[in-house]
């Protein structure tokens, strides 16, 4: 289940996004501190191009989605970027069932509560665990480039899903 972030969940978001496997797959790979998440969180609640959800499973909070760059509605065609993570240490050896939950859920809010047409969003080159979970998800791998990341070049990859793909 999905539900939106709370003031409650504050911390718990930060703690799960600075968890080291979280950070070595992100494109901030930096710990997140408490003032700059504050800040954050300030303009995330202020900006209405910004969703953040909290992933419930089992009725417990296991994990965060993000939707940002949300165009407004009426827009042609609505689109959105996303990120998604969870709390690894909480999930244990139920972390694969969830990340293939938590992407289920994501895809379906995108389209049905958010009616976008669009969702894409960014993977590491390295991440071959979640790339290949996109793919079998329908996203199409549309367009690579190098950044710095973590002092290093690093190849990414955006992805896109359309809401045609999510009828399939």
């Amino acid at each position: 289940m999905l539900r939106p972030a709370t003031e409650a969940d504050k911390e718990l978001v930060r703690v799960w996004r600075n968890h080291p496997e979280v950070q070595a797959v992100s494109l901030q790979q930096e710990e997140i501190t408490p003032e700059m998440h504050e800040r954050w969180w300030a303009a995330v609640q202020q900006d209405p191009s910004r969703q953040v959800l909290v992933y419930e499973r089992r009725g417990e909070p296991a994990g965060v989605v993000n939707f940002f760059d949300i165009t407004a509605e009426g827009s042609s065609p609505r689109s959105a970027m996303w990120g998604y993570y969870l709390d690894n240490d909480g999930l244990g050896g139920a972390l694969l069932p969830a990340w293939m939950q938590i992407q289920r859920e994501g895809v379906r809010y995108a389209f049905e509560e958010l009616g976008l047409e669009v969702l894409e969003g960014e993977v590491l080159d390295h991440n071959e665990a979640v790339r290949s979970m996109n793919r079998r998800s329908g996203f199409t791998e549309v367009e690579s480039y190098e950044r710095e990341i973590g002092g290093r070049p690093t190849l990414v990859h955006r992805i896109r899903r359309t809401r045609d793909q999510q009828k399939a």
